[in-house]
């Protein structure tokens, strides 16, 4: 029996461990003075990355950094640690480090290091590279390559790799000709590539530098603090007790878990240990525990308000604040994790599972009325918190941001002293033969005080509207203080133990959590500058517009081949790419090329529904056999098979997987175009019942066990709640077609800071025809023709007919690929249609019937059942 047992238990906790040491932090470790070798390095990194985000190199003038420099150091720091932290091979040592590593490691943080160096006399020859310069270009992008090899694999060295050689041999014959470009030079490769910005050291290494890091250690510290234990506590509590409750706890923690860990891997170890046993105890098989762990997980990603690293890339790709991100990414989120919850629920019926003990049973009322006070509750001290800050700031002027760091100390002690009163949160086993779920009232008060950075970062973000960076330092800050002072802190209060002692484990928590911290990053930073050569080699090949063509070849123009065609590169560089990398590709690449089709095809896609698209199924390649990691995780804590795991967490994520299909022809569900408060709770609400709908139509259960055609037509009713506008576009177009003789009247006559619509074709520069929509911006109220200049272009009437007789130099119309002479046969505006909310009436209608039919057949069941 006991042999049984164990070995359902799947892997040890060290061989967990391993597995988060071998992809997150490096595999070696070290001992003796390389292992303070590579620990000062790492707290030194951290300390960097602090200082180049905090404004004390403003007051104290010393110590500022442009970005091109503090990107150099942070490559060096990361490609230096990549050689340490991470064995060669498989073979290679992991209790000391090799002589050749030290010197790989030195040169490698040398050539990357040069930027910052030789700034001064970079700057004074851009673009005339010496000899120099080449040779270090050369080795820094060799070493960068077999850095990114021992962190992140082979795939994404060899995808660089690849473009590499069509940087060079563009001209080949074995290259498609549709692909074919003259090629460069080693002198102009590698001055494109390291010495200037457009490569290596370019805009994802710079995201790297200014945002991710500060939020990587962040999480890193609010994991060493015990904030990971303290949610997974609170999601069992408040959860456990529920039918497949571990399972629903899962899915909570995981996404609670995702705020202080952008791994995949990490968030299923370091929630899974706990919840996959109980998930199997309570009846769900390790193939289904497993997956609900890496569904839950993966989703950590794309949760707000710390998603994963690529969704900060987004900010300087698409060009919007990291707030508009936050707001176009949560309600997908929000709905896939609801979803997710749901489909645990379905499981748990159609096994007849039951929940964990609960010390103190309640009625159903008694549990609504507290979570009614808890909501009220919330919303109330929000709104305090609020109008105090803003009351503050008229009363107190530039002196605010001491008195609310002093107010913060006040809540930062009341939370201990609460605390305090109850014992520390300690890991129950999972493996032993009775689990009671803690008390949710006294769980929740013992780690109040972890929410409080979670809400400065939030408030600094999405109130005061500060830069990430800035937003995390201060969060970063505040955690930092609570750290070294909750122990102590904790001891004062309950009258217990040395302080002195308790203060030195909170300053050890601190360098641990900044040298896991850093330790982290290696993985990012180094991928970050390595998909900067896939980058650099489209700036340089001009390989993005010849994609458009290739793809549009492919596809025949139809968009939906496209997307899926996007979609399946996705997850087959996720295979090997970390999400970071993967993003980064595919989006230089397939990005532009769903817009400019999309708007071939009459369709309008904004620039980030695309990029969400992306993302979401860069993640999902995180799940995805044969090949998905967090699968190959979870199956590793369960002890079931790594493959049957990730088909049924592909199963259970085939909601996100679905979603930005979704959201790229009903851009509601990114809260665009929403304008009244009453169509977001509309969309909100909708949204939300169309995602149960559909994890009801795919699990082949709702309130009973779903008929063929019942699955069917519910999934026909998510469609229809998802996306009414399709069935309103067969019945009536959605543009009306004015004159383009009119078009100056109608840009005049356009609200202010609206977009105009215009049907357009030609003839472009290769002399291709071109026939495509456009929107254009038309910017404030003025006369039609000073509108349409804001939007790039001056018209002139020939005989009726408009075209293009002037175009500015990189406005809208030219990002848009509008040309001279390019005829204008159309102005669209929206039609004067019936609300396509209409076609929630006969859908609402049939999910009536089918619950009601389905209720029938339960009840029947169950009196056969009786009988």
């Amino acid at each position: 029996m006991t042999d049984v047992k164990n070995a359902n238990q799947g892997a040890s906790d060290q061989d967990l461990q391993d597995l988060i040491a071998e992809n997150d932090t490096g595999a070696r470790q070290p001992s003796g003075m390389t292992a303070k070798v590579l620990l000062y390095v790492a707290v030194a990194w951290s300390l960097f990355q602090l200082w180049l985000a905090s404004p004390l190199p403003y007051l104290v003038s010393f110590g500022v950094f442009n970005s091109t420099e503090a990107r150099s150091i942070h490559l060096a720091f990361a490609v230096f640690l990549a050689f340490l932290a991470y064995p060669a091979f498989k073979t290679s040592p992991r209790s000391y480090i090799p002589i050749l590593d030290w010197v790989l490691a030195a040169a490698a943080a040398f050539c990357a290091a040069y930027i910052y160096i030789f700034y001064r006399d970079l700057a004074g020859r851009p673009g005339l590279p010496i000899t120099q310069d080449l040779v270090v270009a050369g080795a820094g992008l060799v070493l960068l390559l077999e850095a990114t090899r021992r962190a992140l694999g082979p795939p994404l060295m060899c995808v660089a790799v690849l473009f590499l050689v069509y940087v060079f041999f563009g001209n080949a014959a074995w290259v498609p000709e549709v692909l074919q470009w003259a090629g460069a030079s080693f002198s102009k490769a590698m001055s494109h590539q390291w010495i200037t910005t457009e490569g290596v050291f370019g805009i994802a290494l710079g995201v790297s530098t200014s945002f991710v890091f500060l939020f990587v250690l962040f999480g890193s510290l609010l994991d060493k603090a015990g904030a990971g234990n303290y949610f997974i506590k609170v999601a069992f509590a408040a959860l456990g007790h529920m039918r497949g409750g571990p399972a629903k706890a899962a899915v909570l923690s995981s996404a609670m878990t995702g705020l202080i860990s952008g791994s995949s891997i990490a968030n299923v170890v370091t929630t899974g240990t706990f919840t996959i046993p109980l998930m199997k105890r309570v009846g769900f098989s390790g193939e289904k525990a497993g997956a609900v762990e890496v569904a839950s997980s993966v989703n950590g990603q794309i949760m707000p308000p710390v998603m994963g690293a690529a969704a900060f890339l987004m900010v300087e790709y698409v060009g919007i604040p990291y707030p508009e991100v936050i707001k176009h990414a949560f309600l997908p989120a929000t709905i896939s994790y609801i979803a997710l919850i749901y489909i645990v629920h379905l499981e748990a019926l159609k096994a007849n599972m039951k929940g964990l003990p609960k010390r103190v049973t309640s009625t159903l009322s008694q549990t609504l009325i507290r979570s009614r006070r808890f909501v009220l509750s919330l919303i109330v001290l929000a709104g305090l918190v609020y109008y105090a800050i803003v009351f503050q700031k008229q009363l107190f002027g530039a002196a605010v941001g001491w008195v609310v760091a002093i107010e913060c100390a006040v809540i930062y002690l009341a939370g201990l002293y609460y605390a305090a009163k109850y014992p520390d949160l300690e890991m129950d086993d999972p493996n032993q033969p009775v689990v009671e779920l803690p008390q949710l009232g006294e769980t929740a008060k013992a780690g109040l005080h972890y929410l409080l950075p979670v809400v400065v970062l939030v408030w600094f973000l999405m109130i005061e509207l500060k830069s990430p960076g800035l937003s995390a330092f201060w969060a970063t800050v505040l955690m930092i203080f609570i750290m070294l002072t909750q122990h102590a802190a904790k001891a004062y209060f309950r009258k217990t133990a040395d302080y002195a002692a308790e203060f030195k484990q909170g300053f050890a928590d601190v360098i641990d959590g900044f040298a896991t911290g850093a330790r982290n990053m290696i993985g990012i930073g180094v991928a970050t500058a390595a998909a900067g050569i896939i980058v650099g080699t489209v700036s340089l090949t001009g390989i993005g517009q010849v994609m458009v063509e290739f793809v549009e070849l492919i596809s025949g123009g139809n968009l939906m081949l496209i997307l899926i065609f996007t979609a399946v590169i996705s997850l087959i560089l996720g295979m090997g790419l970390p999400t970071t990398a993967n993003y980064i590709v595919v989006s230089s690449l397939m990005a532009p090329v769903i817009v400019e089709l999309g708007a071939e095809n009459g369709l309008i896609v904004p620039l980030i529904a695309v990029h969400l698209f992306v993302f979401y199924f860069g993640i999902m390649a995180d799940v995805t056999p044969p090949v998905g990691l967090a699968s190959f995780a979870a199956a590793a804590v369960s002890g079931s098979d790594p493959m049957k795991t990730g088909v049924v967490a592909f199963f259970y994520s085939m909601r996100t997987a679905v979603l930005p299909f979704l959201f790229l022809f009903n851009t509601q569900l990114l809260m665009i175009g929403l304008d009244h408060p009453v169509d977001v709770v509309m969309v909100i609400i909708v949204s939300t019942i169309a995602m149960l709908v559909f994890a009801a139509a795919t699990q082949g259960y709702f309130f009973a066990r779903s008929k063929l055609w019942e699955s069917a037509a519910l999934l026909l009713i998510a469609f229809t709640l998802f996306r009414p506008g399709f069935w309103l576009d067969l019945i009536e177009p959605p543009y009306d077609n004015l004159p383009a003789a009119s078009i100056i009247e109608d840009a005049e006559g356009m609200p202010e800071n609206s977009s105009i619509l215009l049907d357009v074709e030609g003839i472009n520069i290769e002399g291709e025809e071109v026939s495509k929509s456009v929107m254009l911006p038309l910017g404030p109220a003025g006369s039609g023709e000073d509108r349409l200049y804001n939007a790039g272009i001056a018209v002139r009437n020939e005989d009726g007919r408009i075209f293009i007789d002037d175009l500015v130099f990189a406005g809208p119309a030219e990002k848009a690929g509008l040309d001279f002479d390019f005829e204008i046969t159309a102005v669209k505006v929206e039609a004067d249609r019936m609300p396509k909310e209409v076609f929630f009436i006969p859908a609402f209608l049939l999910l009536g019937g089918i619950i009601v039919l389905q209720r029938r057949r339960k009840r029947s069941e169950e009196a056969l059942g009786t009988a």
